[in-house]
């Protein structure tokens, strides 16, 4: 089964392959991935999530999408988890020769590029829209992979850091912005499997001091621009690779984002989760009126809400607005009700008014 959702071509608008829409899958928060490389914490997630070296197209030897799964095979799953910025990545492979004995860029490589906004074009200096600045060592710090980042995942690394990122912001690929982890018992020039896990924090601004950069916002149904390339090493020896396989299916995916593919921010399985979930958030919209907006986020097929706002008033509204005559620390449930059942869900001073 395939591991996209056919879509509306306006869907697409501004990526590649505007046809189709992958998808990200969503780790519950109790189960969140260990960058430790075993993938038995990713066994819980669908085959319909993993892309394989079907959708992979060879954009720059001349070969189209004709590929051997004897000479290289790989499937990729991406994951998040609500509430942190960051992006899972397992990675598994089988070549028939790994090229990894060099200390330069000639590595097998598995390069990635991420626009968790969306925000389309050009991300290196050499593609820079002023071609006058494309030569200037400035435009490196001023541009390059600023709004959108490359990486180039060193397959396996061996003596040097587990990624390149081709711009001004190296940090991004240290802790606590990333990490990686390998599994592998071949040597270089030898066949085998490879599993690479990992995870990295795409940003919306990424300058070279990163306490200027702001992070992606990542959320349930968000739409981010992301691609990879499998660049494909088959003697040490040898000036260039054997391979550029690529998802994008345009090769100046590696520096455009406009040239990246549509993936999808999934919800929590259905069946990860409980029939009924009881959750909710707020937002005071008046604190000098004491007036407090409160949003239902429950979890399944509901027909009745409850709220003790813990002033000794309530509400049946699904979404009620209160406002508080008295200011305090307030215990607020929200119970909810439906066809599979019953469910609570309180916050202990969350609401605070003065």
């Amino acid at each position: 089964m395939h591991s996209f959702l056919l879509m509306l071509a306006g869907l697409g608008i501004g990526l590649e392959r505007p046809d189709v829409e992958f998808q990200v899958f969503q780790f519950p928060a109790d189960q969140i991935p260990r960058i430790d490389g075993d993938a038995g914490d990713w066994s819980i997630v669908p085959d319909s999530y993993a892309i394989g070296t079907d959708q992979l197209r060879e954009t720059v030897m001349d070969i189209g999408d004709r590929h051997d799964p004897d000479d290289l095979d790989v499937t990729v799953k991406v994951g998040w988890v609500k509430g942190l910025n960051q992006l899972y990545f397992l990675y598994e492979a089988n070549d028939d020769y790994w090229d990894f004995a060099r200390s330069d860029l000639h590595n097998d490589i598995f390069e990635i590029v991420i626009d968790g906004d969306i925000s389309g074009g050009p991300l290196i200096r050499q593609m820079h829209p002023n071609e006058q600045l494309r030569d200037k060592l400035s435009t490196h710090f001023l541009f390059h992979g600023v709004h959108a980042q490359n990486y180039h995942i060193f397959t396996p690394a061996e003596g040097k850091d587990w990624a390149m990122v081709w711009g001004a912001q190296p940090w991004v690929k240290d802790l606590p912005y990333a990490n990686a982890a390998y599994r592998y018992d071949f040597k270089p020039g030898e066949g085998g499997h490879l599993m690479l896990e990992f995870f990295v924090t795409p940003f919306d601004y990424a300058p070279p001091d990163p306490a200027r950069a702001v992070q992606t916002k990542l959320e349930e149904n968000k739409r981010i621009g992301l691609s990879w390339a499998i660049l494909d090493y088959d003697d040490e020896n040898s000036k260039t690779y054997d391979g550029f396989w690529n998802l994008s299916h345009k090769t100046t995916m590696y520096g455009d984002a406009t040239d990246l593919v549509a993936f999808r921010l999934m919800p929590v399985e259905a069946k990860l989760r409980k029939p009924m979930e009881a959750n909710w958030s707020f937002q005071v919209v008046s604190q000098s009126d004491r007036i407090v907006a409160f949003r239902d986020e429950s979890f399944g097929d509901m027909t009745a809400w409850n709220w003790d706002f813990g002033d000794g008033k309530t509400s049946s509204e699904q979404h009620p607005t209160h406002q508080y005559q008295e200011g305090g620390e307030y215990i607020v449930t929200l119970k909810v009700e439906g066809p599979a059942g019953k469910d609570r869900r309180t916050k202990i001073w969350d609401v605070t008014l003065p």
